[in-house]
Order: structure tokens, then sequence, then C-alpha cells
């Protein structure tokens, strides 16, 4: 789930191949349109589709000229991104 709290958008719940789908184009309506800080601190759950949805929305931003900031990255998904050998593509953790 995905909810708009001010000028960020907190994502909870699961981040899978069975929740992604419907997450990216949520988040990509609200992304593409102005900058949002992202929290992920109430993601319960990950899989590799976590990281394809962050990756997604980070080129759906860049293509708006709008530059995704994310806090609150769940360590699994830092985890699946380094052994994908992503890490370095994923947005930078704001402050």
């Amino acid at each position: 789930m995905i909810a708009r709290e001010g000028d960020r958008l907190v994502v909870r719940g699961r981040l899978t191949i069975e929740t992604v789908p419907a997450l990216f184009a949520a988040g990509l309506q609200h992304l593409t349109s102005e900058d949002l800080l992202v929290d992920f601190s109430a993601v319960e759950a990950v899989d590799s589709a976590a990281v394809s949805l962050l990756l997604g929305w980070k080129r759906g931003v860049q293509r708006g000229q709008h530059e995704l900031r994310v806090t609150g990255l769940p360590d699994d998904l830092l985890s699946l991104a380094r052994l994908y050998g992503v890490a370095d593509l994923l947005p930078r953790q704001a402050a």
C-alpha cells in the first residue's frame, strides 16, 4: 500500500511479486509529477520484485526530470540489490 502523507509517500506492507505491479503504477503517478520523499520504513517483507520497483521508479522519475529520494530501505532489499550487482543503481537514501 502507498499513502501520501504531506511531501512524502509512505510504502507499507509487502513488496513482492504479487503486490509490486499495482504499487509501481500507483507510485509512478505521484512521482512523475513532483519530487517526493518515499519512505520504506513500514515495509514488512521484500523479494526481488522490490528491487525492480525501485529501479523502475527511478527510470520513470528521471524521464520527468525529477529526483527519486528514498528513506528507510529495508536491509533485505539492499542485500538483494547487492546480490544482483545493482546496489549502485538504487536511488540514494535521504539523510
